[in-house]
């Protein structure tokens, strides 16, 4: 983006801000009510044609907490349980199942997931299940998940879905999923029309106010301008339930945040709250590692956002935009080389933002040389497509130093 766009972009994003509050208007409201049950101090939604009712914010299992977190977790109400059978080496699973031996399985909801990459096939999924519901100790998973699905190929591809429909048969998973990391406006959309899949597991934060080019007016246009509105929207209509993930993103490096802090709330806690305030949004997943964590984002369920809350988030997104890549995926899909270039902005993600520095480090090396940050050939494509003025070439070359340094 332009020097001159991206200023005049940012003094709107502000004056907007100030102008127009982001609080949920009455219809808004009124939906997430017709979908919502309370219980205790926690509420519920539906999670779209599954029929199931989650907690508002739901525990991410990579990793999951130690065991009195976890437990602690369950105790406050939180329902739904976002695990992968890669997850610490199967180790998030088993704990998940002692959990639900402890407490009952009709008090958890969980999803698991299974990869389709390398050498797989229909025998690999349905091998991969098996594996979960023994650590899960458990007969059923309630949503199987495709792990990171990047094409909308795969959604269709019948060995996955003969996998899926002897899972079913033999009632060993209740609703299909998939959870999308990047290319998410084809492969959401894919997902949804196909009428295959119940469940989808989408990033989803206070980033995606960011405009590109027009000047913006109203809240519900910038979630147009991302694109994110109409994916929203069409899940909606096709009655699938959405869990927003990376929800807490901050954007670049992690910085000294305290300044956001606004009527007494953390600018995390205002970003899940700006979240939950779209009726389409079942549930806020969020990892929550210790204590601090679990009463900082239990503390805001059933919450609305201010106007001098929502003025505190856009003055963060301004600040911290030009180093956020929302995984659009078009700067990869357009570099000539090959480079892995969304793929490797989310591994570096990882390190900056949400302490996973191993696993950043063990995902980037699992990339072939040629998809590595060290094949780009400065042509700068990356930066002339990307939606949002990213400095792709930058930040990817960030990534293979810090990911390959250690």
């Amino acid at each position: 983006m332009p020097e001159k766009s991206r200023r005049i972009f940012f003094k709107n994003l502000i004056l907007g801000a100030l102008s127009v509050p982001v609080v949920s208007i009455s219809s808004q409201k009124n939906d997430i009510r017709d979908k919502m049950v309370k219980k205790g101090q926690m509420h519920y939604r539906r999670l779209g044609r599954t029929g199931l009712f989650i907690s508002e914010v739901s525990l991410g299992g990579s990793p999951v907490p130690e065991w009195p977190i976890l437990a602690q977790a369950v105790e406050r109400g939180v329902n739904y349980i976002d695990t992968s059978h890669t997850y610490q080496n199967g180790n998030s699973e088993r704990l998940i199942g002692r959990l639900m031996k402890e407490y009952g399985r009709d008090k958890i909801h969980v999803g698991t997931k299974f990869h389709v990459r390398k050498k797989w096939s229909e025998e690999s999924i349905l091998e991969t299940v098996d594996g979960s519901l023994r650590r899960l100790q458990t007969d059923y998973i309630d949503v199987l998940h495709i792990h990171g699905a990047g094409t909308e190929e795969i959604l269709t591809d019948e060995r996955v879905l003969s996998a899926y429909d002897k899972a079913k048969r033999a009632g060993k998973c209740r609703f299909t999923g998939i959870s999308c990391h990047g290319n998410h406006h084809q492969v959401v959309t894919k997902a949804i029309e196909c009428g295959h899949y119940d469940v989808i597991q989408l990033g989803y934060n206070v980033f995606d106010i960011q405009k590109s080019e027009k000047d913006i007016e109203t809240h519900e246009d910038y979630l147009g301008a991302s694109g994110i509105r109409h994916l929203l929207s069409l899940a909606k209509r096709h009655d699938v339930g959405i869990i927003a993930m990376k929800v807490l993103k901050v954007g670049g490096k992690r910085q000294d945040l305290g300044r956001y802090k606004t009527e007494g709330q953390s600018i995390f806690q205002m970003m899940i709250k700006w979240a939950l305030e779209n009726p389409n949004i079942a549930s806020v997943n969020t990892e929550m590692l210790t204590y601090e964590q679990l009463e900082e984002d239990l503390a805001v369920v059933g919450q609305e956002l201010s106007s001098e809350q929502s003025t505190a988030l856009y003055h963060h997104v301004v600040k911290n935009a030009k180093d956020y890549c929302h995984m659009c995926g078009t700067c990869q899909s357009k570099c000539p080389s090959g480079v892995r270039t969304t793929e490797i902005l989310r591994y570096l993600a990882y390190y900056e933002n949400y302490m996973k520095q191993q696993r950043a480090i063990d995902s980037y090396a699992r990339l072939e040389p040629k998809e590595q940050a060290a094949s780009c050939q400065d042509c700068g494509m990356c930066e002339e497509v990307c939606p949002y003025g990213l400095e792709v070439r930058k930040r990817i070359h960030l990534a293979h130093a810090v990911l390959t340094s250690i």
